[in-house]
């Protein structure tokens, strides 16, 4: 069986690409497998990462390629260091990785703010007469000394680096292919990870540019490259913000420009020494420069005209804005339900009790329900005035057409969908997410989601997983955090489950509503696709926490013909979106497995 598998994968890709792509695809596979083989009988020890950089990194074959390709295009790349009481030690290493680049167009500007001189340093800048090295005699703080190695720049482009990490070899050649391969970016940023001694760890697997992830922590952090027509009109950076003055140019970068580019590759090692910022715990080392992020992240928002607060997150590093609330728009609530009224009534009860703004109503769309104490429950709730019942007329369940039928009943401008099994945790939901898709560039929020024994239900969805969508970090505890703290701050995702989604009517009319030939599953995916094709933004919110009564062992598919139809839906979706299933989430790094919830690393 699988020998046959393997003849029409053959066949498929032969008719697709040709004998000769064939032959090709089919020596790496073989390659890989060998390579794959001998490498878990040497190093069946290792650790993931240790095994991914095996596995995804150029070997020396691979870097004397690097080094022999002549580039369309071959800028001229300055490094800026800015310096200050610079360990020596750590210095010759970051000279010597910037002299090893496989990319040899490169000057490095260092400014050093040091109270003496320190011979050895000076020594170390003599070996290569690409660096330029200016004493400063005086520290004029680290967004001065910046601004200092600035002005030795003569580059088209321009690379932040601290005065004691590394880039690996290919760094330069990685950025300059980027900018042949895009040569309208304005700005570029990589994959990092953290290096002590020879050791390297925690590779930050970063997702391509996203605005609401980036008003909640500097996850662009490191590796930074600037074009310098940009860096000019930026005019450098500020000492008010020093420690974190990078996090602040950045914010003013998107201000600036839309062309940015993210390298999913590891181009930068972040040094670990008591002393840095990758050591810190919860910002022991320099509790200062979270202050100044905090700063620069208000200052932001105060430039873009959004109205917000920011506060000090789930730990120093990570922020969280509050976006006030403009007016008094309406929301209109639309829970879909048939019978299960134990449940309804739970959710119904959590938000008359909980929930802190006023203006809303709740449409209950009733889809054929049997029992008369569902009738009669009805009766009793329209009492209320913020409660409505409507009657889908059709026979046949299809959860799409519910929706659309609720929304052309609602009053509100705002719209939430929300499941009928779920119980409202969070009083102050609505404000919160009316904070957020008010923005004109949103549009629709997402919540967290648990399940009754507190673990994970949703935290937003990665299309591509499991083949179509699955729901990041799922089942992981209340009280444990996930990648880089991921489920702890607000993110830009590409879709969210329609369980409890908030978006804008006018959304539903200009994406043309729910697909209706999605009649159970993934309809929400692909209503958030739409919007995403529309170019709004889709975010989800972990401040907002419901439970969601859905049972983690419930099965969909309990007959020939529910069989049927989902795998019809699920043909439907990969058909439909089969470009970004090719190309990759953009809010997932491509170096994550897709068989997995929980940001693990595909090694090969």
């Amino acid at each position: 069986m699988k020998i046959t598998h393997i003849k029409e994968q053959i066949v498929f890709y032969k008719n697709k690409y040709g004998i000769k792509a064939t032959i090709k695809k089919c020596f790496k596979k073989v390659y890989n497998k060998i390579k794959f083989t001998i490498f878990h009988k040497k190093c069946s020890n290792m650790t993931d990462y240790e095994k991914w950089i095996f596995f995804n990194e150029p070997n020396k074959k691979e870097l004397r390629k690097q080094r022999n390709t002549k580039l369309e295009k071959e800028p001229k790349i300055s490094i800026i260091v800015p310096m200050y009481n610079t360990p020596a030690k750590y210095f010759k290493e970051l000279v010597n990785s910037v002299i090893s680049q496989t990319y040899t167009n490169w000057e490095l500007c260092l400014a050093d703010g040091s109270k003496e001189k320190n011979k050895k340093i000076e020594q170390i800048c003599k070996k290569d007469k690409r660096i330029k090295y200016k004493f400063l005699n005086e520290n004029k703080g680290i967004a001065g000394n910046t601004n200092a190695a600035l002005e030795l720049a003569t580059g088209e482009y321009i690379a932040l680096l601290d005065h004691d990490d590394l880039l690996p070899v290919f760094s330069l050649y990685e950025v300059v292919k980027c900018i042949n391969e895009n040569p309208e970016v304005d700005f570029i940023y990589s994959d990092e990870d953290k290096i002590m001694e020879k050791n390297r760890f925690e590779p930050h697997f970063k997702p391509d540019f996203a605005i609401d992830t980036l008003r909640s922590v500097n996850y662009i952090c490191h590796f930074s490259i600037f074009k310098k027509e940009l860096m000019d009109k930026l005019k450098g950076f500020k000492n008010e913000f020093n420690g974190a003055q990078d996090y602040d140019i950045i914010l003013r970068m998107t201000e600036e420009t839309n062309k940015i580019v993210h390298i999913p590759k590891i181009l930068y090692h972040w040094r670990v020494h008591p002393a840095s910022t990758a050591a810190a715990t919860a910002g022991d080392a320099k509790p200062y420069a979270f202050e100044a992020g905090k700063k620069a992240l208000e200052s932001h928002l105060e430039r873009v005209g959004l109205q917000a607060k920011v506060e000090h997150g789930y730990s120093l590093g990570i922020y969280r804005t509050i976006y006030e609330v403009i007016g008094n728009p309406k929301v209109s609530i639309i829970i879909p339900n048939m019978d299960h009224i134990e449940e309804l009534k739970v959710c119904i009860n959590s938000i008359l009790s909980k929930t802190t703004y006023s203006n809303y109503e709740i449409i209950i769309v009733e889809n054929n329900s049997k029992k008369q104490e569902t009738f009669t429950y009805y009766k009793e709730i329209e009492k209320n005035e913020k409660i409505k019942v409507v009657y889908y007329p059709e026979k046949k369940f299809n959860y799409s057409k519910i929706i659309n039928y609720g929304v052309k009943e609602a009053s509100g401008e705002y719209i939430m969908q929300l499941n009928n099994d779920t119980e409202l945790i969070t009083p102050n939901w609505l404000e919160e997410l009316l904070g957020y898709v008010q923005r004109k560039d949103i549009g629709a929020a997402g919540v967290k989601l648990y399940y009754p024994d507190n673990t994970i239900q949703h935290d937003g969805v990665i299309i591509g997983i499991g083949g179509v969508g699955g729901h990041i970090m799922k089942n992981l505890p209340k009280d444990q955090r996930g990648y880089f703290a991921r489920d702890t701050f607000v993110q830009n995702l590409s879709a969210v489950t329609a369980a409890c989604i908030i978006s804008r009517k006018e959304i539903y009319e200009e994406v043309g509503y729910m697909d209706e030939k999605f009649e159970v599953a993934f309809n929400d995916l692909d209503f958030c696709l739409k919007i995403r094709e529309k170019g709004y933004l889709i975010v989800i919110d972990p401040f907002v926490e419901l439970i969601h009564y859905e049972s983690k062992s419930r099965g969909y598919e309990d007959t020939p013909e529910k069989v049927k139809r989902f795998q019809g839906e699920i043909n439907k979706f990969q058909e439909k979106w089969k470009e970004i299933l090719e190309n990759g989430d953009p809010y997932f790094n491509k170096n994550f497995r897709l068989d997995t919830e929980n940001y693990e690393i595909k090694i090969n």
